[in-house]
């Protein structure tokens, strides 16, 4: 975690326990955490943010490489085992 050890988060919490206090640890662990979580939200609504447009102009530009072949769907080549029944007929 942002290339600290567990030895280095033990000294800054037992410095953080000293200058805020028992009392008051607790609640400040806890609007950390709500900062911690609201960030990730808005992190991840910016990422979906610059996804979605990037997603549609792909989706746009494959549609024109392989345009639709008129709704049908192309039929798989015969395996060679029924090449080969074809053939012997």
């Amino acid at each position: 975690m942002f290339g600290l050890g567990v030895g280095e988060i033990v000294i800054i919490l037992f410095i953080a326990l000293i200058f805020i206090g028992p009392k008051k640890l607790p609640e400040l662990a806890k609007g950390l955490g709500k900062g911690m979580r609201e960030f990730q939200n808005a992190a991840r609504g910016l990422q979906e943010h610059v996804t979605n447009p990037v997603n549609e102009t792909k989706d746009q530009i494959t549609d024109m490489v392989n345009p639709a072949k008129g709704g049908k769907e192309e039929t798989p080549a015969p395996s060679s085992k029924e090449s080969t029944e074809s053939k012997e007929k």
